[in-house]
């Protein structure tokens, strides 16, 4: 590896590629059953919600990446709207964590979908062993360079939304185009449940900040970052609607309820048949492992960047090269405990959280001190705020009744961050205002 960062290593499509890679491994995959459980026979329109969302949210990136595009992408965002102090810091750690838990959630849906054939899910060590395995091969693509990173990236898109395509298309046939679930629950959409499902599903998007964090690395960055982001949300808008449609048409609620770690491949038997159910299975192992190189990639650039801007502490424990290899084995030992330790539900909770706190920040430190010098719309900003907050409140709720365990855990977490990071610097934010890098 020549660098910690190569300019112009990563085009357009390249972009593009590695956004729906990262939300596509994650979003359909892993999350498609915890969306319904929520949301009930109506889940497949929590993908619409959550993408409006997430597009109100975006609007912000993409705004704040065609005029400081970076390779730090949002602990820049954070640094220029709160200063260098522990809150930015705080935040952008938040960032990152959210990212690796991500990677946790894709491992487990990779060794879980490997094991479905075989009717071994169940054996619960299997799954994580499976997981890490996979967690290990990202780290060994990742560390042969950007560019080997941008092909695989490529490859594995154009394969996954293909085959996830063929797959929709063929169970809304085989279901003779019924676009209403096959369900015998009520017809009223529950709107409590509904409102929090799109936690989740904003959690299926948020691959677009992949993109964001590697904006230094793509080809005419002050352009093709916000295009690549663009482009990435409205991709996965089509291919989550067409498979919450396909998976809604083909099994009813609580079938897809009680398969919410395999829904995709449980629902590809009765419409596809035996080979649509291996076909599914195999869809699922190349979307999860471009899904989690992509995100391996994304978080230890990222932990770089925050290292070279002295905002999280750094240590060799013995490692040689530079700092860059060090936090892709960081971000790989780290995703690999919670793969071992954390179930699909709580991985997928906890990453909810964690971002949805750091995406309100981002927005009101924005809307605070940056919005007049990227000619942001100060309304999209605060609707981006509202709906977040919304979201975040019904989603605690409801998690505080159902695993009250995970909402303490995640408070915990995300105080103890803060706090590390008050000590770590000793400041709030930068009495300047605006912070550099």
């Amino acid at each position: 590896m020549k660098s910690a960062y190569e300019a112009n290593s990563i085009t357009l499509i390249g972009g593009v590629s590695m956004g729906t890679g990262v939300m596509i491994g994650a979003g359909i995959f892993a999350l498609t059953g915890q969306i319904a459980e929520l949301a009930g026979p109506w889940f497949p329109f929590s993908f619409i919600a959550g993408g409006i969302v997430t597009g109100c949210s975006a609007y912000t990136y993409v705004k704040m990446s065609n005029a400081f595009p970076s390779a730090g992408g949002i602990a820049m965002i954070l640094q220029k709207a709160y200063g260098p102090g522990a809150i930015a810091a705080a935040a952008s750690l938040l960032m990152a964590l959210s990212m690796v838990i991500s990677e946790s959630l894709v491992a487990r849906t990779f060794g879980t979908y490997i094991l479905r054939p075989f009717d071994l899910e169940a054996v619960n060590v299997l799954v994580p062993v499976l997981g890490v395995g996979l967690i290990i091969f990202a780290y060994l693509v990742n560390i042969s360079g950007n560019r080997s990173v941008g092909l695989f990236s490529f490859i594995m898109a154009l394969l996954k939304i293909g085959g996830i395509a063929v797959f929709g298309v063929a169970a809304l046939m085989a279901s003779g185009f019924a676009f209403r679930p096959v369900s015998d629950a009520p017809e009223m959409i529950p709107v409590v449940g509904f409102t929090a499902s799109i936690a989740l599903s904003i959690l299926a998007f948020k691959g677009f900040t992949t993109i964001t964090n590697s904006g230094a690395e793509i080809v005419n960055p002050h352009r093709n970052v916000g295009r690549a982001i663009i482009f990435s949300i409205a991709i996965c808008v089509v291919v989550y609607l067409l498979v919450g449609f396909a998976v809604g048409s083909s099994l009813s609620l609580d079938e897809i309820v009680a398969a919410k770690d395999y829904s995709l491949a449980e629902a590809a038997a009765p419409a596809l048949g035996t080979y649509g159910f291996y076909f599914t299975i195999a869809l699922a192992v190349v979307a999860t492992a471009s899904g989690l190189i992509a995100s391996v990639f994304a978080v230890s650039r990222m932990l770089a960047m925050l290292t070279d801007m002295e905002m999280i502490p750094h240590s060799h424990f013995g490692m040689s090269g530079p700092i860059r290899e060090h936090t892709l084995v960081y971000t790989v030992v780290i995703a690999g405990i919670l793969t071992v330790f954390f179930d699909l539900s709580r991985i997928a909770s906890l990453g909810a959280f964690f971002y949805l706190v750091m995406d309100i920040l981002v927005h009101w430190g924005v809307f605070r001190r940056l919005r007049s010098e990227i000619s942001a719309n100060g309304a999209v900003l605060i609707i981006a705020i509202a709906l977040d907050v919304v979201v975040l409140g019904v989603f605690g709720a409801m998690k505080l009744q159902s695993d009250p365990l995970i909402v303490v855990i995640a408070f915990v977490m995300i105080a103890a961050v803060f706090a590390y990071e008050r000590f770590f610097l000793s400041r709030w934010t930068d009495s300047g205002g605006h912070g550099g890098h």
